[in-house]
């Protein structure tokens, strides 16, 4: 199945609502530009009357404009592979694609393929996930990265010193390509799932849960999560703007994960939560 992009021009104060309201309609990945952002949904789920209502609610409040097209695998291959730049994070990791040279002096190195997944590190709630990570001990702990798209949060686990990670994804081009991407990285404790929280039934507990996704997708799933997560040990949720992580909270309160720390850029956060 390919994507659908729609790529919508709209002014800061309005851009967020937008993205809160194309998120019920079902897209679950959105990109910042300097215009307004982009959403992405499965060509299969995309709906134009949806987006068009959407649009409509907010016509005349703010310069307002969308278009959308087909993102084919072979066009995504060769837009990521002209437009991906080598990233450094926290000036402690390097996140490559294979034919770019490999930088010195830096303690960790991710080599990502991202064909047509996400999560290159580009995206602010993936470095930001990353970053919180970096303040995470992971020796020897067991890991769970829920949503993992190129699956390069669960090779930092690895690269931090994960015992073992399970990292799964609702889509199986995703799948496909964290496998990949890990055996690329020398991963060879990660396994990659196809599903939702349902594959979780039965599993033993995580000593670290990371769950970049979104708002709406994190409110109803958080339950499962807080489950398999022993009490003392952290969660780290991303995937939502500043004014959602609120509601984050009072989610995460019924669940007794208590808040401890978030960091945010462009609006995006990423927050680190502990069982009770």
């Amino acid at each position: 199945m390919d994507f659908v992009e729609v790529r919508v021009q709209a002014p800061r104060e309005l851009a967020d609502i937008l993205v809160a309201e194309l998120a019920e309609v079902g897209y679950d990945t959105f990109e910042d530009n300097d215009e307004g952002f982009c959403a992405y949904i499965g060509e299969g789920d995309f709906n134009p009357d949806a987006v068009a209502e959407v649009m409509a609610r907010y016509e005349g409040l703010g310069e307002l404009g969308y278009e959308h097209r087909v993102i084919t695998r072979q066009n995504w291959n060769a837009e990521w592979e002209k437009n991906f730049q080598p990233l450094i994070i926290a000036d402690r990791v390097s996140v490559r694609a294979p034919f770019h040279e490999k930088p010195e002096g830096l303690e960790y190195e991710i080599v990502i393929m991202p064909r047509m997944s996400f999560g290159t590190g580009h995206h602010e709630t993936t470095a930001l996930m990353i970053e919180n990570q970096l303040d995470i001990d992971h020796q020897g702990l067991r890991v769970l990265d829920m949503g993992c798209g190129t699956g390069i949060l669960a090779i930092m686990a690895v690269h931090l010193g994960a015992r073992e990670v399970l990292a799964v994804d609702v889509e199986p081009w995703t799948v496909e390509n964290a496998a990949d991407n890990a055996a690329e990285n020398n991963c060879t404790n990660i396994e990659c799932r196809l599903g939702g929280v349902e594959v979780l039934e039965g599993e033993q507990p995580f000593d670290i849960i990371l769950a970049n996704i979104n708002r709406n997708v994190l409110l109803e799933d958080m339950h499962a999560y807080a489950a398999l997560l022993p009490q003392g040990r952290p969660i780290l949720f991303s995937g939502f703007y500043q004014e959602d992580l609120s509601k984050i909270e009072a989610e995460a309160k019924k669940h007794a994960l208590v808040y401890q720390s978030h960091r945010t850029k462009n609006n995006w956060v990423s927050a680190i939560f502990t069982k009770l």
